[in-house]
């Protein structure tokens, strides 16, 4: 018996159906199937249920998700040159290979004690904590620079000479409790957010990222002068997951809205917008709200089954399906309506831990079809 082409969309109704959020628990785990092989695709490890804690999406990762994301480039808004290509896992603002970004706020802040008025020999240290639970054993990371925030009067006050900035490990126990120092920086001013890249001082660049990492900072200034506020620390980690990494695709094809409900016409890819507020989404992707998924619906039969001008390239196989099927249709069915060639989307989003995420997925836009 011939084998059966699956209905146009059905692939595309299944993926929704798994898209959906499961009525568990907040974020318990995925069971064992199809929706737990996806959220690990995506980078989860169970579904984010309700809303994540509300707070800003820094700029940087806006810029990031705007330089990449092709929806941005259609209404104006993409940061990328006209004409310039962008390079396959490699984040080009940040001069760095990678593929998946990740703003990782401080969980210490909450634990730390009010700081009292110190003298300048007697500043305080902070100790700043960063859950890396979530980054996969199978990342390499790129880039990880800590940015502190220091309050406004601080700033204002700064001493001529400037500041030390010195970064340490931090014992396990509360508090500080400074171990070897990884690096010291001098600071020119506080005005703007105080920046340092970690890799190589805090883990080896070609080792795995650790599940968390603890640091004891102290800001010193140069010249007798009030103590530094450390307001906000955080850390921007780029990995590189060579898993996701893929050639990027051909300029996007417009594909065609769907005239009608039949199978009529050649075989092309049709229009369909997924909308992450009707899978159930919305409260935890920043950006986009949704996509152009595409799909492939058409027939195969000559002369459709021979690639147009510019198109995809037709299979021998298919072509010799299609003339036995002309000759004798009983002799094998038709070739299927399938994709083609796909290409990916950048997605911005809170994961299970509230860190905000950017992250390329591969294959998520249907752009050509092709009777296989």
């Amino acid at each position: 018996m011939p084998p059966l082409c699956p209905r146009p969309g059905r692939h595309l109704f299944l993926l929704l159906a798994l898209l959906l959020p499961w009525p568990s628990p907040a974020r318990a785990p995925v069971p064992p199937g199809p929706a737990a092989a996806l959220l690990q695709a995506l980078g989860l490890r169970d579904a984010p249920q309700g809303a994540p804690t509300l707070r800003p999406v820094p700029p940087v990762m806006w810029r990031l998700f705007r330089r990449r994301d092709p929806q941005e480039t259609r209404s104006g808004l993409r940061r990328t040159p006209p004409g310039a290509t962008l390079q396959p896992c490699h984040v080009e603002e940040l001069g760095v290979a990678g593929n998946i970004v990740r703003h990782i706020p401080d969980r210490g802040a909450a634990a730390r004690p009010p700081e009292p008025a110190s003298a300048a020999a007697q500043c305080p240290e902070w100790a700043v904590v960063f859950d890396l639970s979530a980054v996969e054993p199978a990342e390499r990371p790129s880039r990880a620079r800590l940015e502190l925030r220091f309050a406004a009067a601080a700033a204002a006050a700064a001493p001529a000479s400037g500041w030390e900035l010195s970064v340490a490990r931090a014992g396990e126990a509360a508090g500080p409790d400074p171990g070897a120092v990884l690096l010291r920086q001098a600071v020119p001013a506080l005005e703007s957010p105080v920046r340092a890249e970690l890799l190589g001082a805090a883990w080896a660049p070609n080792a795995s990222v650790p599940r968390s990492l603890r640091l004891a900072l102290a800001l010193r200034p140069r010249a007798p002068a009030a103590c530094a506020r450390l307001a906000e620390a955080s850390l921007l980690l780029v990995t590189l997951d060579p898993r996701l990494c893929h050639p990027l695709a051909r300029p996007r094809r417009k594909a065609e809205p769907v005239a009608g409900g039949g199978l009529g016409g050649a075989c092309r890819a049709r229009r369909l917008y997924v909308s992450f507020r009707e899978v159930g989404w919305h409260r935890w992707v920043i950006a986009p709200r949704g996509f152009l998924a595409n799909y492939c619906q058409g027939q195969c039969a000559l002369p459709a089954a021979l690639s147009g001008p510019g198109g995809p390239p037709a299979l021998n196989h298919a072509v010799l399906r299609a003339l036995m099927h002309a000759a004798t249709p009983r002799a094998g069915g038709l070739p299927c309506c399938v994709p083609a060639r796909l290409s990916p989307i950048s997605m911005l989003f809170f994961d299970n831990s509230d860190n905000v995420v950017l992250r390329h997925y591969e294959d998520m836009v249907v752009d050509e079809c092709g009777c296989r």
